[in-house]
């Protein structure tokens, strides 16, 4: 049987024949009763927990909108118009509106990139800026000790809406919510801080109130208010199957709930291979983002099984330190016990796929040299047939294939 992954912005083929195939991962069916722009119209019309935003901005006041980079698939473009239209009811002009790109701790957008982001007609007439960790105002400090240290343009705003897609995060449970402004527009020592809570026994994927880290998150916006936010969640082809607006923590927890029931998946038992994408451009952008569906792999694989990761990753690696620690280190036991012992940003990734090589061989089908994939501890592959074969070789003509296609959004649920 042929198959085909997202890889980059285009397919890649493989063959999995009908005895090895154990499933193919893909989202729960649901009924959507609305998509693209006209559910988020209607999320907007519908607030949970709050006012429409029309009605909570003022004339003259200053506003800030917190949105996603580009290795998020976070669909700005098809929210914003919408977003505008409720600002521009309230009498709020565009030279009053800033609109922010939540870097995190990623990299710099090029102004072409910003233009893609949010549309040439919202570029032209709206300043769109990238947020800043060196020109940060200091906030306070979390009740678990992050510091909060935020954006200046985005302190100074006296309106802040944040925008996002829900999707699961291996750590922080969620993203979306007030994870535009933690790690969004934070400094990296505060996002560092956070992050630190990695190791804690609660913060993982598809953990809300009960993750530590994510509750860390939330915090700030008990010293820095947001306003309003507008999340969604996607479908497998990134169509917004689901928007929810307004209050930045009761709006989310409804989005996460949506999320569960779409994408929290059962399956009876490992699997001896899982063969996964991220799902292409631009959650394979890098090593750095493609991490995520490995990490969501893992709860799929057998011990000792083999995870085969299709991911572009044609900007390398993705981050400066995520590199020191992928290029340096002498093993992957090394990664674990430095992490445990030290907390550093970038680092963490690392770590992170250090811990999942302990349960199973990673595959990499990328973009990148086969010398160095094997330097990063990861074993190269030119295509998933080849992959595939050689896990074959290793155990056994009848294991079992489950694919993922959707490797970034999709959770893996042992039932």
């Amino acid at each position: 049987m042929e198959f085909a992954l997202g890889f980059d912005k285009k397919t890649m083929t493989f063959e999995v024949d009908q005895d090895n195939l154990m499933g193919v991962l893909e989202p729960n069916k649901i009924n959507v009763e609305r998509s693209g722009a006209e559910e988020v119209k209607r999320s907007l019309l519908e607030p949970i927990g709050s006012l429409r935003l029309k009605e909570i901005v003022k004339a003259g006041e200053k506003i800030v909108i917190v949105t996603s980079d580009i290795t998020r698939p976070m669909p700005s473009k098809i929210v914003l118009p919408l977003l505008l239209e409720e600002l521009h009811k309230a009498n709020i002009p565009d030279s009053d509106i800033k609109i922010v790109f939540a870097l995190g701790s990623h990299r710099k957008h090029t102004e072409e990139e910003k233009k893609y982001l949010v549309g040439e007609d919202i570029f032209n007439r709206i300043e769109c800026i990238d947020s800043d960790a060196e020109n940060c105002i200091h906030l306070g400090y979390t009740s678990l000790g992050t510091p909060i240290d935020i954006f200046k343009p985005v302190v100074d705003a006296d309106r802040r809406i944040c925008l996002g897609n829900i999707e699961y995060h291996y750590f922080a449970g969620y993203s979306g919510g007030t994870k535009a402004i933690m790690p969004g527009v934070a400094t990296r020592e505060a996002i560092q801080a956070n992050h630190s809570m990695m190791v804690r026994k609660d913060a993982k994927a598809g953990t809300l109130e009960e993750n530590p880290l994510r509750r860390d998150i939330d915090e700030t916006a008990n010293i820095l208010p947001i306003d309003f936010i507008l999340n969604v969640v996607l479908d497998e082809k990134k169509n917004i199957i689901k928007a929810v607006a307004g209050h930045y923590l009761e709006a989310h927890k409804e989005g996460c709930k949506f999320l569960d029931q779409l994408y929290k998946i059962k399956i009876e038992h490992p699997a001896d291979i899982v063969v996964v994408s991220a799902g292409g451009f631009p959650k394979d952008i890098n090593v750095y983002q493609a991490q995520k569906a490995l990490d969501n792999a893992q709860h799929a694989v057998r011990d000792g099984g083999i995870i085969i990761l299709a991911a572009s990753c044609k900007e390398g690696l993705g981050e400066h330190t995520f590199e020191r620690w992928m290029t340096t280190s002498k093993s992957l036991e090394e990664m674990i016990v430095n992490i445990q012992q030290k907390f550093e940003l970038g680092g963490h990734k690392a770590a992170a796929i250090a811990m999942v090589h302990q349960k199973a061989r990673i595959f990499l089908v990328s973009d990148l040299e086969d010398d160095f994939v094997r330097k990063i501890f990861l074993e190269p592959y030119a295509d998933i047939d080849a992959a595939i074969n050689c896990a074959y070789d290793i155990l056994g003509r009848k294991a079992k294939v489950l694919i993922m296609p959707y490797g970034a959004s999709t959770l893996p649920m042992i039932s």
